[in-house]
């Protein structure tokens, strides 16, 4: 199976998406979310210092901010609650 390579610029990816991509390993993507809605309200929150750094590892483990995770994770509980 084919690794996708490092694409620097729009052109390289047009021309590796014009081949055959059949045997490309499809294990190496990770899921991806897009923000479109505007945020228009804030949450400030104090929490301990070991659970923050928590927050920060896992955060970090899977490619994102810390902020965008804790939000993920209200999104998520709430989906699950309705």
């Amino acid at each position: 199976m084919k690794k996708v390579p490092v694409l620097k610029t729009d052109q390289e990816a047009e021309a590796f998406l014009e081949q055959d991509l059949s045997d490309l390993d499809f294990s190496q993507f990770k899921p991806m979310r897009f923000d479109f809605a505007p945020k228009s309200a804030a949450l400030h929150l104090r929490l301990p210092e070991a659970l923050l750094q928590g927050l920060k590892v896992r955060a970090k483990a899977k490619g994102m901010p810390y902020t965008r995770y804790v939000r993920m994770l209200l999104e998520n509980d709430l989906a699950q609650s309705s």
